[in-house]
């Protein structure tokens, strides 16, 4: 019956998964002895269905039919196909059902006003930067996950907002060199929860940067917005330079100076001033500045979701499924 999994796999892969996100829902006590079982091979469908967000009926059929594509609502979208976005919703929402089994010892509050969350953070912090976002994030109730398996190849979303069983859950997609450019897609995030954009069993799905685009709906401005007020103290902040075009090391220093004694995070006035002047170039060069140590900001956001899961309420299929996901299986 070793033809019957070769021939599921390749069926995952016809309707546009990846590899790698097949291998991550791929049960780790699967073995050839269990293909020639029927009811292992049952098991392995229900197994990697509801991981994948996809129909166990179906599946047992040899047939991928996503199941989440209709509950989600899709921001900046631009070429995706009606699979590729059921593809998208269906595995973010798979994923975001698993992790809320692991999390169902947190209790879940609701998310205050920008103004009311940065206040709590700056109670504790200099300034509102990614850490303080996360720990603020996980404890609200709202677990971050930053995505390090794709559901597709070379078509991916930069974040995604799920709500399943009374918790919203965030997943970060994009990689990005610096923390201030993860800390505003939270702010987003978390803005579409605290404005109560996300419904019940529904999900929003980011596919571009919302920071870089300006095309956003009502719903998108808004989440800017109040991004924008968390991060900086004001939904419009006033970004002014006394070099109207600066080298990005001027810029660095310049945000290094002011951004602190305002509550601010440089990175996050770096961009800031990008967004503002439509200089990117000095923006972007000015982070090397302020952050001169690289770190993989996807690691420090994961680090933090493994201490805050309880995995004893999870089974060990389910644990190993999220550890790849999560690019911790390794570790």
């Amino acid at each position: 019956m070793e033809a019957d999994t070769k021939k599921l796999r390749n069926t995952l892969r016809i309707a546009g998964l990846t590899e790698q996100a097949v291998n991550a829902a791929w049960p780790a006590w699967w073995s050839e002895a269990a293909s020639n079982s029927p009811s292992a091979q049952a098991e392995l469908r229900f197994s990697v269905a509801r991981k994948l967000g996809v129909s166990a009926s179906a599946l047992a059929r040899d047939e991928v039919e996503f199941i989440w594509r209709d509950q989600a609502r899709f921001k900046h979208l631009r070429s995706e196909t009606n699979q590729e976005q059921a593809a998208l919703a269906s595995f973010g929402t798979g994923l975001s059902n698993q992790v809320a089994a692991a999390v169902e010892h947190l209790t879940v509050r609701p998310v205050p006003t920008a103004a009311e969350l940065r206040r709590a953070i700056l109670a504790s912090r200099a300034f509102v930067d990614l850490s303080g976002l996360i720990s603020a994030s996980w404890a609200l109730g709202i677990p971050v996950i930053h995505l390090r398996v794709f559901p597709l190849s070379g078509k991916s979303m930069h974040a995604m907002a799920v709500r399943t069983g009374g918790r919203s859950i965030i997943l970060l997609a994009k990689d990005a060199k610096y923390p201030a450019q993860v800390a505003f897609t939270l702010a987003h995030e978390l803005g579409h929860i605290s404005l109560g954009h996300l419904a019940e069993g529904g999900s929003i799905v980011d596919l571009e940067d919302p920071a870089s685009s300006g095309d956003g709906d009502g719903e998108e401005i808004a989440a800017d917005r109040f991004a924008l007020e968390l991060l900086t103290g004001s939904p419009e902040p006033d970004i002014q330079a006394q070099i109207v075009n600066p080298s990005a090391r001027a810029l660095a220093e310049a945000v290094l100076e002011a951004g602190p004694p305002r509550g601010i995070e440089p990175g996050t006035l770096a961009l800031c001033f990008g967004y503002r002047t439509g200089n990117w170039a000095a923006a972007s060069g000015a982070l090397r500045h302020v952050y001169p140590r690289q770190q993989e900001v996807w690691a420090a956001v994961n680090n933090i979701a493994r201490t805050e899961i309880d995995w004893t309420a999870i089974s060990s299929d389910v644990e190993d499924f999220l550890l790849r996901v999560m690019g911790l299986h390794e570790q």
